[in-house]
């Protein structure tokens, strides 16, 4: 009979670091406060989660709003100034998703005009397409980083009744079109694969039937690890088991920057995950070699022993609460995110009673309802 024992020290495991926020928003208000006598500034919006952001090996967010030109707009149509969007890249993110409700509000002209810009600043970017051809040629998306390969599908529930016409693309949820994408996605042999999705019930801090229903659905089809966005509160966290592995769903992230001051969404969840990457122990097999891909197994015909693939697990998930400080209550600044575990001791005290209230209804939802992920340790 054969065994084998193999010890991994730490450094022998391969790491990836991934950080998910939810709403990059853009309201009539955060405009204007950002205009200058030269252009729009959001330095000020991003210096305090610069470096939780930047820290990250891939930093992912939500681009709520079109790059659609002037005017620039808000609800309910959004434009956002094109100097959003070197902001975010200079704050640290490294793929933003487009396949949201607000996608379409400047029309087909709106949505390429994003996709345009957004390559012109060589921004990893997918959920909207200038053509089929394009999404075939650009999706699903395969990012490669310190050895590891990390596969995104991105999807929204609709447009706010605006039509995607020809021959621009939008990623709608049609689990048709969605078993194939991830059948592709699959077939590129990824270490791990993200579903990125914009779903769910506005201002609901638990997922609905459909979320859940959904969420089993996609992790029946294989994928690995569903993130949510839309309802602009955060909802419940879940690292569930199975005999595939460990998977993480995030119902909701909630916003990100916004301009939104009603309880529960003035501010949101940054979530930290490190994917962790390790050769498996080599497994005996009486019947010698194998080819069933499946089970992700490779042969030594000569001894009859199968190895399995490296195996890609989330080593550690935390949620971090942000919240965005508002002139309205902050006076003097821009629209400023705060780490909720580290503020700027210059906020005032009513903007900080704000801060505190926010945690404290969150912290209490994550509490009876997630699942097996924590909140951050400071550091």
């Amino acid at each position: 009979m054969l065994s084998f024992s193999v010890n991994l020290s730490a450094q022998q495991a391969e790491r990836l670091t991934l950080l998910f926020v939810g709403d990059l928003m853009q309201h009539k208000g955060q405009i204007d406060a950002a205009r200058t006598s030269s252009g729009y500034d959001y330095t000020e919006c991003f210096a305090r989660v610069r470096e939780s952001i930047s820290q990250a090996d891939l930093a992912v967010g939500n681009l709520e709003v079109p790059l659609g030109g002037k005017p620039y707009t808000g609800y309910p149509c959004f434009s956002a100034p094109d100097a959003f969007l070197p902001a975010l890249r200079d704050a640290g993110f490294d793929l933003l998703l487009t396949a949201n409700n607000h996608c379409l509000d400047r029309g087909g002209r709106g949505l390429a005009r994003t996709i345009h810009l957004l390559d012109s600043i060589g921004m990893p970017h997918t959920g909207t397409f200038l053509s089929a051809e394009e999404r075939e040629q650009r999706y699903p998306l395969l990012i490669c980083k310190k050895g590891f390969r990390i596969a995104f599908l991105n999807y929204t529930y609709g447009t706010n009744g605006i039509t995607v016409q020809p021959p621009y693309v939008v990623n709608y949820i049609d689990r048709e079109v969605m078993a194939e994408d991830i059948r592709r996605a699959r077939s590129m042999n990824p270490d791990a694969l993200f579903v990125c999705i914009h779903w769910g019930t506005e201002y609901q801090s638990l997922p609905n039937r459909e979320q859940r229903e959904l969420a089993d659905w996609m992790l029946a089809q294989g994928v690995t690890h569903i993130i949510g966005t839309h309802p602009h509160v955060v909802q419940p966290m879940e690292l569930r088991t199975d005999e595939r592995g460990r998977h993480i769903v995030a119902y909701s992230l909630g916003n990100f920057i916004s301009n939104m001051s009603a309880p529960h969404t003035d501010g949101g969840a940054m979530l930290h995950v490190e994917l962790a990457k390790i050769p498996s122990p080599p497994r005996f097999s009486p019947f010698g070699p194998t080819a069933d891909r499946s089970t992700s197994l490779s042969a030594d015909s000569t001894a009859g022993i199968t190895q399995l693939k490296t195996l890609c697990y989330p080593h550690c998930c935390a949620y971090e609460l942000v919240w965005t400080a508002r002139p309205q209550v902050a006076p003097g600044s821009n629209y400023e995110l705060q780490l909720v575990r580290n503020p700027s001791p210059s906020l005032p005290a009513s903007a900080r009673q704000l801060l505190e209230r926010y945690a404290a209804n969150e912290r209490s939802l994550f509490h009876r309802h997630n699942i097996g992920i924590e909140e951050r340790k400071a550091e």
